[in-house]
């Protein structure tokens, strides 16, 4: 299990936040088993965690002051910054490594499709599975190998298989992954202008065609009046 280590925040809002961002640091809150917890962490220590073992990381979370002394946690939400990369706030989830816990897990293809060979798209439509396991038994991400997909053959959720202790939740139904040939469109054939002055022509024919009929109306309503 990967440590984190963090210090209990006591000030805050946005001035507060804004001074830890200055001794590169940032809030976070830890949701939990049976208390909340707000703290603050150093977004370069998680971000390492991160790229190390991926976004559904187990971490030991050692903070200074917590009367829990360490708590199992995962990363639950963050926020960043709209204008520039970073973090700005971070949620951690309080887990019992004992009890089954439900997650996204990243797919990632590999290989390639013969059908992608022979001119065909692959779409992937579902990026990430959701499933459910104990904690430790969480993938870091689940590869789709494409090196036996034909041209318009798909993978389905169901046939993926993550072994036994993990439950896929996505409906068995639906498609990972596709690959098909684009359709091309027709190119219209051009119109000359002189094919396009004869219908205009005729269009305003018929138009004075159609209106000659609500005339007649009007003449056979006013000898009715008389």
């Amino acid at each position: 299990m990967s440590v984190l280590t963090g210090k209990i925040r006591e000030a805050n809002g946005k001035s507060a936040a804004r001074k830890l961002r200055t001794d590169e640091c940032i809030p976070a809150v830890v949701y939990g088993l049976n208390d909340n917890l707000s703290l603050s962490i150093n977004p370069k220590e998680l971000s390492k965690l991160i790229e190390a073992k991926g976004r559904n990381v187990l971490i030991e979370l050692k903070v200074d002051g917590d009367s829990a002394k360490n708590r199992n946690v995962v990363l639950k939400e963050f926020q960043t910054h709209p204008l520039k990369p970073g973090w700005v706030h971070i949620d951690f989830l309080e887990i019992d490594i004992s009890k089954k816990i439900k997650v996204k897990v990243p797919i990632l293809l590999v290989g390639v499709s013969p059908g992608e060979k022979q001119g065909g798209h692959v779409n992937h439509i579902i990026r990430a599975l959701e499933i459910e396991s104990l904690p430790n038994d969480i993938p870091e991400k689940f590869e789709v190998d494409m090196s036996g997909v034909e041209l318009n053959q798909m993978i389905r959720v169901s046939d993926l298989n993550l072994g036994e202790s993990v439950q896929i939740l996505n409906d068995p139904n639906d498609i990972v992954v596709n690959v098909h040939l684009e359709k091309v469109k027709e190119e219209e054939p051009e119109v000359e202008e002189g094919e396009e002055g004869e219908e205009g022509a005729e269009g305003v024919e018929g138009a004075e065609e159609d209106q000659a009929p609500a005339e007649s109306k009007d003449d056979s309503g006013k000898k009715e009046d008389g």
